[in-house]
């Protein structure tokens, strides 16, 4: 926890520099202000292609509780979506990077004050190649969609995400304001979404 607390601050202080938001490549979706993107590692081997690992996702193991919390910050689920045609989820660059996905997972996350809005998607890619080429697509010129439900004053302007490899699975978490607050700590709520990558862990058991 102390880690990823260190790398939202780190993000905080790359700011613009870090990565971007726009609405480039012809796309209206937005896309993350600030981007952080993690390879997969060996500690994922025993669930580095679907062969290994063939049991598919299901909304209850990636989604088990109705809310998300760190810090004191809890944000409640407002919905979930299990998609089998994965480029739904993606915009650009991405729709090329999830050829060869079986699912997407998605959820859609909200503080009780409506005043930060999430997400969490999970991809079942062929092998760890795969989640890579994916994750590294979402900051070269492709992203994921804004999940149903997403309210329309979702600021990505002012946006962070957190993509990652696990294995053959690709993950994101990514939050914003909601509106037009002077200010917003997202801190907390992006640690609260992005926790739930922790639900793969067991699958290397």
């Amino acid at each position: 926890m102390r880690k990823w607390i260190a790398v939202v601050a780190v993000l905080v202080a790359a700011g613009a520099a870090a990565l971007w938001w726009s609405a480039a490549q012809g796309e209206d979706s937005p896309r993350a202000a600030v981007l952080h993107t993690e390879a997969t590692t060996g500690h994922y081997a025993p669930i580095a292609t679907r062969a290994l690992d063939p049991e598919p996702l299901t909304v209850g193991e990636i989604f088990p509780g109705d809310t998300v919390t760190s810090g004191g910050v809890t944000l409640d689920r407002k919905g979930t979506e299990a998609l089998t045609d994965c480029a739904e989820a993606v915009w650009g660059s991405a729709q090329s990077a999830v050829a060869g996905c079986t699912q997407a997972l998605r959820a859609h996350y909200a503080t009780p004050d409506g005043r930060i809005s999430g997400q969490f998607l999970i991809f079942n890619l062929a092998d760890s190649t795969a989640a890579d080429r994916l994750v590294t697509a979402l900051k070269d010129g492709g992203f994921v969609r804004p999940a149903p439900g997403t309210p329309e004053a979702f600021d990505g302007s002012r946006s962070w995400a957190y993509a990652r490899a696990l294995g053959h699975y690709a993950t994101v978490s990514w939050v914003a304001p909601v509106g037009a607050a002077a200010h917003v700590d997202l801190t907390y709520p992006q640690l609260a979404v992005d926790g739930l990558t922790l639900v793969i862990q067991k699958r290397l058991i």
